[in-house]
């Protein structure tokens, strides 16, 4: 909230010919000074006409919001910095500047692509949105978001879960994986996604238990527990398949098989049931309000 008047202030703007990836950087970067400051930001990505810049400069002075951009258009962008004068809205150019420093001084013509920068490195951010994901997914957490999820691991603890995700995800797929305990209800999200982008892992009772054991030697705790008795081991397991079973989920068999080749198992699969492999080609960015 605006704690001068109470209200909640107006948002910015960041516009974009692509994504806007390098202009909500900006102003994530200056924001951050400014802690619970409480200023919504929303992204509006590829806009690529005169009709389109009028409707974000309405819009922002409906609201007396600020807007910022990235256009790498020289035409669009002082089309866009005229109507901002035009209906008297801020409009702060991020590229105009320096753009019009390095056409003086070099003797190239522009590209005038939006997004380049992006593109060319595209399985670099691919990447790095990926890990993000995973490791904001990792061991059941934010259940809400797995249809978002490329690929789900399931399966009990210490079957290897969390380490195929992050190597999947170093291959750019978003991955979330979710525990089976004995005892505790999977998250009802678990059914509702696509069962064919779920994988249950299944491993021995004699190599789950060395896993085991080697985990809480690592923590300097007592490895004669429930958790490493071959007993308990055995009905975890089963109770794992009893979860597969209603999920209909592909079973994996992890024991003694390096992540590699389980990934590939995984990969191979995807690309037999799905176009592109299975990978979801919606974009992050979240676009103006209709």
């Amino acid at each position: 909230m605006d704690r001068k008047n109470g209200k909640k202030p107006p948002p910015i703007y960041v516009v974009s010919g692509g994504k806007g990836l390098a202009g909500n950087n900006m102003v994530q970067s200056l924001l951050i000074q400014y802690p619970n400051h409480n200023i919504p930001v929303v992204i509006v990505p590829d806009i690529g006409t005169v009709e389109e810049i009028e409707k974000i400069i309405l819009k922002a002075k409906a609201d007396g919001g600020l807007i910022t951009h990235t256009m790498v258009n020289p035409e669009l962008r002082d089309k866009f910095n005229e109507l901002g004068t035009f209906y008297q809205v801020k409009v702060i150019d991020f590229m105009g500047e320096l753009a019009e420093y390095i056409d003086q001084h070099l003797d190239i013509e522009p590209l005038k692509h939006p997004g380049l920068y992006r593109e060319i490195n595209a399985e670099y951010f691919d990447r790095i949105e990926a890990i993000e994901f995973t490791l904001n997914h990792d061991d059941g957490l934010k259940p809400e978001r797995l249809h978002q999820a490329e690929i789900i691991l399931t399966g009990v603890s210490r079957s290897g879960k969390t380490p195929l995700s992050v190597y999947l995800a170093m291959y750019g797929w978003k991955v979330a994986n979710v525990p089976i305990v004995k005892g505790i209800p999977v998250p009802k999200e678990l059914f509702e996604v696509d069962p064919n982008r779920v994988f249950g892992l299944n491993i021995s009772v004699p190599n789950l238990i060395v896993h085991r054991i080697k985990r809480m030697q690592s923590f300097n705790m007592p490895t004669e527990t429930e958790y490493t008795s071959e007993q308990y081991v055995r009905e975890e397991i089963r109770n794992a398949f009893f979860v597969f079973q209603r999920g209909k989920f592909k079973v994996l068999n992890v024991t003694n098989k390096p992540i590699e080749s389980t990934a590939n198992e995984i990969l191979h699969i995807m690309t037999e049931r799905y176009e592109y492999g299975g990978r979801k080609l919606k974009s992050p960015y979240r676009e103006i309000e209709k």
